[in-house]
């Protein structure tokens, strides 16, 4: 299994994940230009992707779908939810790519298990994803306003689990936002702070987990230095060792990452 984090932040997300047979999407959050343009700095015919994994309607996860699916002739995968909540928004899917999962139920895309899961956003009916095969895991939950117990069980046994770290406290409270906006993005359906994150890592290195790319940084209220200092603090703070009882990545917002090995 392979991985490859495009792209991911306030501005626009999309990741790559494939194996031997199958070649998915989750997320095509930019322009389908962009999506290719990245692809192809990592050797990957934007042709060969098999299908998109949608998380939720908002448009810096869906702003480039419509086209892309259209251009390549790619099956898009959302629950009935979202696909009501993106009317509008992605122009025409054809009838034979619109497929449509429940949440919790698993289905297979070519040789790759796929699990949705619910997570708690505000959005129709937002999902994470844990994939699966010949026994590895990769786990992706962004857009999450809180971890849950049940998050942290989807994603017990990953190898890899791609986790938000979105906002540092201070940066968001002191900053130019409205007070509207800072609510909805604190609330426990909004988006998940550097502190949070460094506790949901304390909890997923005791529970077995030793590789964790944090994603969906803010633009405006965060830095990878700050996300990666928060993470650390919090890890040494538990006794824990950084980079030797669990890693720790960052998925970049503007430049497309490398293919990484599970």
């Amino acid at each position: 299994m392979k991985f490859c984090p495009l792209f991911s932040g306030s501005s626009g997300n999309a990741t790559y994940i494939a194996t031997e047979d199958c070649a998915l999407l989750i997320d095509v959050g930019l322009p389908a230009s962009t999506i290719e343009k990245a692809l192809r700095q990592n050797g990957i015919d934007p042709s060969s992707i098999g299908g998109i994994l949608v998380t939720h309607e908002h448009s810096d996860h869906i702003a480039g779908l419509g086209p892309f699916s259209r251009r390549y002739d790619v099956p898009v995968y959302a629950n009935l939810p979202t696909w009501d909540a993106m009317n509008g928004k992605v122009g025409a899917v054809a009838t034979k790519n619109a497929r449509v999962f429940t949440n919790g139920q698993d289905f297979y895309i070519g040789d790759m298990g796929i699990r949705p899961f619910s997570t708690p956003h505000d959005s129709a009916s937002s999902v994470g994803y844990s994939l699966f095969y010949k026994g590895k895991q990769f786990t992706y939950m962004t857009d999450i306003g809180c971890f849950s117990a049940s998050l942290l069980e989807e994603a017990k046994g990953a190898d890899l689990v791609f986790l938000e770290s979105n906002h540092d406290l201070d940066m968001l409270k002191n900053g130019k936002y409205p007070a509207y906006l800072k609510r909805r993005i604190l609330s426990n359906r909004g988006h998940l702070s550097n502190k949070d994150a460094g506790d949901a890592l304390i909890k997923l290195c005791e529970s077995g987990v030793r590789r964790v790319m944090l994603g969906h940084l803010s633009r405006e209220n965060n830095t990878e230095d700050v996300a990666r200092d928060t993470a650390l603090a919090a890890l040494i703070g538990h006794g824990i060792k950084p980079f030797t009882d669990i890693s720790i990545g960052i998925a970049r917002r503007n430049t497309p990452g490398r293919l990484v090995q599970l």
